[in-house]
């Protein structure tokens, strides 16, 4: 909260605070990657923008897309990366000059390193042994440590990114094996973290994902061209079948041979981002076997039978919020509606990293539907409360627009720490949750009921898979996490 009477705080004080100022920026993405070998020889720029425009949600800051000839010399690649959208940095007559059978793409959203040019992606790195392409997405927890490393063996850093870190390892390992794929797994033996990876050398595709699986990432094939993307959606997107997912820990390597696995760094613990399913992925994506859009009916299901209430329509907080409650109406048998109205041409304006403008981005991007919540009792689901100033706006509306009752229901339990392997989760004394009971909060956003899933139950979102991460929630991590909070510039 930003209030000069925080301590003295009593819960109304704490509500018009949390009604006048800026938005807060609700929880960002981790990034998506997109990776494309056509062994026809054909130009894989056009698809991997297709790829990436699928990506879009993942992160809406940068993106980029690197391409090379795998028949040309090995310093042949090719770039162009920017701030902003997929579209606002692409066009036709762009990608007709990135002219490469192989390539990588990203979508950047940031949580290490600050947002400037400079941090973009893909990482291109020309070497001794040709061109390195990279992709990443995730969070090294030793990444500063590491930089240190390599800057005192001379290395010279151009950005403030922990993808860097990685690109510098794997090309120094390069040096002294005899393959990429044989440095990528003694760079991965060396960072710590979430990383789902994908890299292009000068004749191959590489992809990779840390032993704890905390990022997804998954293989397509169409005809005689192979995919590495972040999610099955960008896949189908191409028109390319999906093969299956990169196992955690897992290193496949992508020639005209075929496909090659080394599990030799695979794990028995996993630690899956649970938020994939919650929030992050698109609802059409399956990501380890489990579809996303059944994973968010389940959290509806469970809030209604954990936290029933007599209610006159259901509705969600577009877009995560929708399945939660049409999950929620199925079990609870109150009817399901549309109460928003959402401006197609806003972007998810709560990722964009820096808000400094005070009109109320959640106003301009939803409008209310007066007649769907005019003297009825509304079931409002969302996905998560942060700071709770979106949540409060939001419940504003809705009773401005008439409602007699707002009891809102989470799909997730209460953020109480932060995360450290890609997840923009604040530090604690910015989470609402970590120094306020659920009645303070329900009494802080104005609504008359609140109900979060319960943290026990996250399993049965995904069948019963105990391999995930919980750490935002119960303050276990699967990995130690820094000594201090090194999110953002390493010059900080």
């Amino acid at each position: 909260m930003n209030c000069d009477r925080q301590k003295d705080c009593n819960g109304c004080q704490n509500q018009t605070c949390l009604l006048a100022g800026v938005d807060e920026p609700k929880l960002g993405e981790e990034c998506g990657v997109f990776g494309m070998y056509d062994m026809d020889g054909g130009n894989v720029a056009s698809s991997i923008y297709y790829g990436l425009f699928s990506l879009q949600h993942r992160g809406q800051e940068s993106c980029g897309i690197a391409v090379s000839r795998t028949d040309g010399e090995k310093r042949n690649s090719q770039m162009l990366k920017g701030m902003g959208l997929v579209n606002e940095v692409f066009d036709a007559e762009k990608l007709e000059k990135l002219q490469g059978d192989i390539g990588v793409g990203h979508v950047r959203y940031s949580t290490a390193g600050a947002s400037i040019p400079e941090n973009t992606q893909p990482l291109v790195l020309n070497y001794i042994k040709g061109t390195l392409m990279l992709a990443h997405n995730g969070n090294l927890v030793n990444a500063v440590d590491l930089r240190r490393e390599l800057e005192l063996s001379g290395a010279i850093f151009h950005t403030t990114i922990d993808s860097e870190v990685i690109a510098y390892l794997i090309a120094r390992e390069r040096l002294h094996v005899g393959t990429a794929e044989e440095a990528v797994k003694l760079a991965m033996q060396k960072i710590k973290g979430a990383y789902s990876l994908v890299v292009a050398s000068p004749r191959k595709l590489i992809g990779a994902r840390d032993p704890f699986g905390f990022r997804p990432l998954c293989i397509g094939k169409r005809d005689h061209a192979y995919f590495l993307s972040s999610e099955s959606c960008a896949l189908d997107t191409v028109g390319a079948e999906f093969v299956r997912d990169v196992e955690p820990g897992e290193i496949v390597t992508i020639t005209p041979q075929g496909i090659q696995s080394d599990r030799s760094m695979v794990s028995e613990k996993h630690a899956k981002c649970i938020f994939e399913y919650i929030y992050f992925a698109r609802p059409d994506s399956y990501i380890d076997g489990k579809n996303v859009h059944s994973s968010r009916l389940k959290a509806g299901r469970i809030l209604a039978q954990d936290y029933p209430v007599e209610a006159d329509i259901v509705v969600g907080v577009p877009e995560s919020g929708n399945p939660a409650a049409m999950g929620y109406a199925m079990e609870s048998g109150i009817p399901y509606g549309t109460a928003f109205v959402k401006n197609s041409y806003v972007g998810r304006t709560f990722i964009k990293p820096k808000q400094s403008a005070r009109e109320s981005s959640v106003m301009v991007k939803l409008n209310v539907l007066r007649e769907v919540v005019r003297g009825k009792r509304v079931v409002m689901i969302d996905d998560s409360i942060v700071r709770g100033t979106t949540s409060a706006r939001i419940v504003k509306m809705i009773k401005d627009a008439g409602a007699t009752e707002v009891h809102v229901r989470i799909s997730s339990p209460p953020f109480l720490y932060p995360c450290y392997f890609g997840t923009d989760v604040p530090s604690s004394d910015q989470l609402i949750a970590y120094n306020h009971s659920v009645e303070e909060i329900c009494k802080m956003i104005g609504a008359d009921s609140l109900g979060y899933l319960d943290e026990n139950r996250l399993d049965e979102l995904i069948d019963g898979d105990q391999g995930f991460c919980h750490a935002c929630f119960s303050g276990v991590y699967p990995v130690d996490p820094p000594k201090e909070d090194i999110r953002g510039d390493f010059d900080k």
